[in-house]
């Protein structure tokens, strides 16, 4: 990846907790718990499983930044979203996470010199080595990704009220 896509994509990335909570602005509050299927997710489920991934993201990032070679963690997003018990958890607090998160790792990939984004880390659920192009695509689309889903949500939540 070029530095002008590089810049871009991370700009996406700064910019994704405002659509978030632009996009949830458009959700009413009885669709938030609805689930379209038994194991598809609720809009405040996504919202909490968005706050334990972005503390998990922002730990990778710093991991490539300092520690480049090592190893990072795995997890479950779906355990974690039944363990968890994400409907229970609180919704300002999770979004709260999002929005600090975001904005802490934004300033400080803003401030990474090009050399930084050529580290690796051995990622458990890769062959390859994880690469900082790939953690910045993935975490760029990641909240872009979600909207839709919340979008889907709240589309499917309409027509059943019907």
């Amino acid at each position: 990846m070029d530095a002008t896509e590089r810049n871009e994509k991370i700009e996406l990335y700064g910019r994704g907790y405002a659509s978030l909570a632009e996009a949830l602005t458009e959700v009413p509050p009885e669709a938030m718990k609805f689930k379209p299927e038994p194991k598809e997710w609720s809009v405040h489920e996504i919202i909490i499983h968005l706050a334990d991934s972005e503390s998990n993201a922002a730990m990778r990032a710093r991991k490539l930044i300092v520690e480049p070679g090592g190893a990072l963690m795995g997890y479950d997003q779906d355990q974690w979203a039944i363990t968890l018990d994400y409907h229970e958890q609180n919704l300002q607090d999770a979004l709260e996470t999002v929005r600090l998160v975001r904005k802490s790792t934004y300033e400080l990939l803003k401030k990474q010199s090009a050399d930084v984004f050529t580290h690796t880390v051995k990622h458990p659920e890769y062959d390859e080595p994880y690469t900082f192009d790939k953690w910045l695509n993935i975490y760029s689309r990641h909240i872009p990704s979600h909207i839709e889903q919340i979008r889907n949500n709240v589309r499917l939540w309409q027509e059943r009220q019907k």
